[in-house]
């Protein structure tokens, strides 16, 4: 039987981190997979690929000579995958847009509608993703282009450009005792049990629960949800309370649930993000539909 691509995928970034948890966090996946996963190709490899312990995580000799291979393999097939998207792409007159909320704002019928401007026969093809990828699909390479919440897991592998910045509100159900206020400031609702993100979101698990603003206070997990409607119905179970930007607050509104001004707060930022490596001319072309001309000129360079 040969290894999965996955499986050195795996390989590849615990050897990279020398650590499961960075590992984990760069893959979106939990360590029990990951670990399971690399048990896995040492079992088909019938070698051990690595040395660890509580403390450390080091190659061994038949690890040090299968990842150089291995980060070919996966460079290859990553080429490949591209090559073939674009391909498709070409031939379906299609880009895919990531987003994990409705992005509302007037945002995408002002994108519909310029990027027909500038390719007729184009179409964008929308791909609701979970919260569990606060990358929206981007960094599988499920989509070409993403509306991302920032900050977003190694950030740094993409361009990404703010493309709203909005106050933090809260919803609560509408029989909480701060339904009725105008506003709320965040020591209010330290003891408050919150709703959160899957832990693969990482640093933005991190933010929707505030963690930077909380000076230390620990945080009371209600649920845990992977999207609005999960969201909603955790709300009106009594479950917890969630903060959202105000643009969202708007957008899902409805009975039941009240959403008001969180003061104490840094602001949300929404950003659109593409790979740094994409300089297709469709992807510029999109891109120009959202952000200054000076940006976008520089795109597709």
């Amino acid at each position: 039987m040969d290894a999965h691509l996955r499986d050195l995928r795996y390989f590849v970034a615990i050897a990279e981190e020398l650590s499961f948890t960075r590992a984990a966090e760069r893959l979106f996946v939990s360590q029990p997979a990951l670990s399971k996963q690399l048990k896995q190709l040492e079992e088909l490899m019938r070698v051990r690929l690595l040395d660890r312990d509580r403390r450390t995580v080091a190659l061994t000799a038949a690890g040090r000579a299968l990842l150089p291979a291995a980060r070919d393999m996966l460079l290859a097939w990553d080429e490949t995958q591209r090559a073939v998207s674009d391909a498709a792409a070409a031939e379906a007159s299609m880009l895919t847009v990531g987003l994990s909320t409705s992005v509302g704002r007037g945002l995408l019928a002002d994108v519909r509608a310029r990027f027909a401007e500038r390719r007729p026969s184009w179409t964008i093809r929308l791909r609701q993703v979970d919260w569990g990828d606060p990358t929206a699909g981007l960094a599988e390479g499920e989509v070409d282009v993403a509306f991302v919440w920032l900050p977003i897991p190694r950030q740094e592998a993409f361009t990404v450009q703010v493309v709203a910045e909005e106050p933090r509100w809260v919803a609560v159900r509408d029989d909480h005792p701060l339904a009725g206020r105008e506003s709320v400031a965040f020591t209010e609702l330290l003891d408050e049990p919150f709703l959160a993100l899957p832990e693969g979101a990482g640093p933005l698990r991190d933010f929707w629960l505030a963690l930077d603003e909380r000076a230390g206070h620990p945080v009371r997990i209600g649920a845990t949800v992977a999207n609005s409607d999960e969201t909603f119905t955790a709300i009106e179970d009594g479950s917890g309370i969630v903060l959202m930007a105000s643009g969202n607050a708007a957008i899902y509104r409805r009975p039941g649930i009240a959403a008001l001004p969180v003061t104490g707060l840094a602001p949300s930022r929404l950003a659109v993000a593409w790979r740094a490596d994409d300089h297709r001319t469709a992807i510029r072309d999109l891109l120009c539909t959202l952000l200054p001309e000076p940006l976008t000129c520089d795109v597709s360079q």
